[in-house]
């Protein structure tokens, strides 16, 4: 009898075990699912930062870190974002990269009443294609080859991510002559996703996005024409910098552009597209900067 009240009393003992270890710290059973990466890089919201630092704002197919660096402490915010085309356009990266350093020594460049963000690898994994690296490279870093080169414009599923916005998004989009992914839907990439969550809960005054290779500083619209004050920054970016002007890219079509999405915010928006693949034209964009930090400085 006596072995018999030990054993229930073990078994109960265990269960009880089980029982708490299982909860979760508001108390009750935690049954749900662990979730996949690519679910969790599409719905992790974007970290908010509070000061200058650097935060992860998302993760790529691949897993790397799409990563946002701050810099200043002020109450509107200026962004600039470069690789978005990967390994294809890698020199607006490094002149992302450049853009850094540049704040990194001239702080008290930065008015008092702007912060400014830099995300100078908006598509890690094209980078990484080129580069074999992940985060930082130089220029000695990128291969060579053509091939490599443009298979690196595409993210791990071969979605142009500059096609994957909600702007007249397409899932066949055009680059020149070619047919490209523009995804499964609009956001459909971890990329593109964790650029959304960052511009929607930090509602940035004003977005330059670089891009290669044309030469120009290009306003953004969605529908309904150009912003007023997206006019404005296209006209003082340009002439600061020495780019010419243009209303729009009418090259070729584009649809699920992420500068047009940015129209559709109303939220000011330009692309700059550097004249070559292969450099950064730091002199001209740093002009064009400084224009831009004047302009919104109080």
């Amino acid at each position: 009898m006596k072995k018999a009240i030990i054993i229930i009393l073990v078994i109960i003992i265990a269960a009880l075990s089980i029982y708490f270890l299982a909860k979760s710290p508001s108390g009750e059973i935690d049954v749900t699912p662990s979730p996949s990466p690519q679910a969790s890089a599409l719905e992790s919201p974007s970290p908010v930062m509070e000061e200058t630092g650097e935060a992860i704002i998302g993760k790529s197919v691949e897993g790397r870190d799409i990563t946002a660096y701050r810099y200043g402490t002020g109450d509107t915010e200026i962004l600039f974002v470069g690789g978005i085309h990967g390994g294809y356009s890698w020199n607006t990266s490094l002149v992302a990269y450049e853009l850094m350093d540049y704040l990194d020594s001239n702080s008290d460049k930065i008015p008092s009443n702007l912060k400014v963000t830099v995300i100078p690898a908006a598509n890690p994994d094209g980078i990484a294609k080129v580069t074999n690296k992940d985060g930082r490279f130089t220029k000695a870093d990128v291969s060579s080859s053509q091939t490599l080169q443009t298979e690196g414009r595409f993210n791990a599923n071969e979605v142009d991510l500059n096609r994957n916005f909600d702007c007249n998004w397409k899932e066949n989009g055009k680059w020149q002559s070619k047919t490209v992914s523009g995804g499964t839907s609009a956001f459909s990439e971890p990329e593109s996703q964790a650029l959304k969550t960052y511009v929607e809960s930090h509602n940035p005054k004003a977005v330059v996005v670089w891009y290669s290779a044309a030469g120009g500083v290009f306003a953004s619209q969605c529908d309904d024409g150009i912003l007023p004050e997206t006019k404005t920054l296209t006209d003082v970016y340009s002439k600061a910098s020495g780019y010419e002007a243009y209303d729009s890219f009418d090259f070729y079509e584009v649809t699920g552009d992420m500068v047009n999405w940015l129209a559709k915010k109303n939220i000011a928006g330009i692309s700059i597209l550097l004249s070559n693949h292969t450099d950064t034209e730091w002199t001209k964009n740093q002009r064009g900067i400084e224009a831009v930090l004047s302009h919104y400085a109080k």
